[in-house]
């Protein structure tokens, strides 16, 4: 019984804490205040000109390759959201495969608190923890697909300014960048050169490009050219401050996280000291803990601490997750 309940300690921390991993980072990604402002700005550029609707080609996506299923999933509220992740993390996956994923791993959740002989409340919160992630998982892979597209994007807008002035025109600098650049800017790039010649005008492929990136710099760019498009200018030069610009807010960045290692790592021993320090003292001395385990008031001492514990982890990564 023991072991039994240091599983149910672990792997009740780790549900509950990917459970809130993802309930904040489903909330957390839209409500920033610069992609509030970057919104707000796209949005009164749009509406000075009606934008034009995509093409077939180039907005038809499927959400299984079952007809009948992608018509059921296509009535759901909301579910362009998930496609929406998908398509942002570069997954090949369909929403009916990513909804089939969560669902055998709740069912999994589900069957593994079962086996250890938990209650209804921990098996659910044991099943929706696995739940979430695949979910989380797909947030981890568009987060990083997003860092690599900024990562990249200094050095294709220097691509874009040297054809600038070399004399191309700006919708052959995309198809430049497409052939030219590495993955995943690539495949943006030649996206939006895509839509351009379907016959989607610049400023619109633009800002589809802006949503399907919904990164901060790639917003800029998308402004700074939609803005020169409209008043005039010398775009080369804009682009190329721009350009400049991301790489000095990369080098502040890297100073920011210098600065605050100490703190994460200390935040990562706290978190973890509790349950190491458990761990090694059964082990040590099996007999030790058993009161806490074998006392409801014990049990209820067991649950208040880990409900404290993952507060104060929760609060120690907000303290240490410098936003800039």
């Amino acid at each position: 019984m023991d072991t039994y309940y240091a599983m149910f300690l672990v792997l009740g921390f780790l549900a509950v804490f990917m459970l809130l991993e993802g309930f904040f980072l489903l909330w957390h990604d839209a409500g920033t205040p610069e992609v509030k402002r970057v919104r707000e700005r796209l949005y009164l550029l749009a509406t000075v000109d009606k934008p034009q609707p995509l093409p077939a080609l180039a907005r038809d996506r499927k959400l299984s390759s079952v007809a009948g299923v992608h018509e059921s999933l296509a009535k759901i509220p909301k579910i362009e959201v998930l496609d929406q992740l998908l398509l942002q993390a570069g997954s090949d996956q369909l929403v009916a495969e990513l909804l089939a994923n969560v669902l055998i791993a709740l069912v999994m959740g589900l069957l593994v608190g079962g086996l250890l002989g938990w209650g209804w409340l921990w098996m659910v919160l044991l099943g929706l923890g696995f739940a979430v992630t695949p979910l989380v998982r797909m947030r981890w892979m568009r987060m990083r697909r997003l860092d690599k597209i900024v990562a990249q994007l200094p050095d294709a807008l220097d691509l874009i300014c040297r054809a600038l002035r070399a004399g191309h025109a700006f919708t052959s600098t995309l198809s430049m960048v497409a052939s030219q650049s590495p993955q995943p800017i690539a495949a943006e790039f030649k996206t939006a050169f895509d839509e351009i010649n379907f016959g989607v005008s610049t400023k619109n492929a633009l800002r589809n490009m802006a949503m399907r990136v919904p990164a901060a710099d790639v917003r800029f760019f998308v402004l700074a050219v939609t803005i020169q498009l409209e008043t005039g200018g010398n775009l080369a030069s804009l682009l190329g401050i721009l350009a400049a610009l991301i790489r000095a807010r990369f080098k502040f960045f890297g100073k920011v996280r210098v600065l605050a290692a100490e703190g994460k790592l200390s935040a990562y021993i706290l978190a973890a000291l509790p349950f190491l320090l458990g761990g090694l003292i059964q082990f040590a001395n099996p007999t030790y803990m058993n009161i806490l385990f074998s006392d409801p008031t014990g049990l209820v001492v067991v649950e208040v601490a880990i409900g404290m514990m993952l507060f104060g982890i929760l609060l120690l990564w907000r303290i240490n997750n410098v936003r800039l």
